[in-house]
């Protein structure tokens, strides 16, 4: 995966934050806008590893395909490295900016060189996605005809939605907020993650048949 040499060639190089003189004037998020060349170069320091500890217990919770995708952004196929990256996790935006990243900390590479960027990457992958507008509500063929009633609007409650909802199921989200997003909404800043995001995708999961 990567680029053979690219954890030698290349080293570890975030996306930098905003200008904390330009952050204390704001409540937006605190990174800057990512350059494509950087992330393609730290794709390129992900290494072929044989056990990817990275997407295992130790690593990525939800098992994301870290390695497959970070060779896709490396080699600039950005629409490829979003489909794999949805296969695993339905809401990348959300992860990629409030995660702690411990996939960075079980990173191979980590034990003798700076990890991997991998939730920079992680988070322009699904950004880029949203800008292409390759990301879609997504809505199933057919309808099974049975209803279920999730409370509380919160990743969980939303993730479990979105999947009842493509099995062809009607969903109904309840939440006793006048908004939806639960934590999301409610207990993470906007310098973390803008309400903007979270209210983006809650309008793909309307527009997908869940009420």
């Amino acid at each position: 995966m990567g680029k053979p040499t690219g954890f030698m060639e290349y080293r570890r190089r975030p996306v930098p934050y905003r200008d904390e003189q330009e952050r204390i004037t704001d409540y937006k998020e605190i990174y800057t806008p990512p350059e494509e060349d950087r992330l393609k170069r730290q794709g390129a320091r992900c290494m072929d590893c044989g056990v990817p500890f990275c997407q295992s217990d130790d690593g990525c919770p939800v098992d994301n395909l870290i390695p497959e995708w970070n060779h896709l952004v490396y080699q600039g196929r950005w629409k490829d490295a979003l489909t794999r990256l949805h296969k695993t996790n339905n809401f990348p935006e959300f992860t990629g900016r409030v995660c702690p990243a411990p996939c960075e900390g079980s990173c191979v590479l980590g034990i003798n060189n700076p990890a991997v960027t991998i939730k920079n990457i992680e988070n322009a992958i699904i950004d880029r996605g949203f800008e292409e507008g390759w990301v879609q509500a997504k809505v199933p063929d057919s309808r099974t005809g049975k209803k279920v009633a999730v409370v509380g609007s919160g990743p969980a409650g939303l993730a479990a939605a979105e999947q009842l909802n493509l099995a062809g199921h009607t969903v109904v989200v309840y939440e006793r907020e006048d908004r939806i997003g639960g934590l999301l909404m409610y207990g993470i800043p906007n310098m973390k993650l803008d309400k903007g995001v979270v209210d983006r995708r809650v309008d793909l999961l309307r527009e997908a048949g869940i009420e």
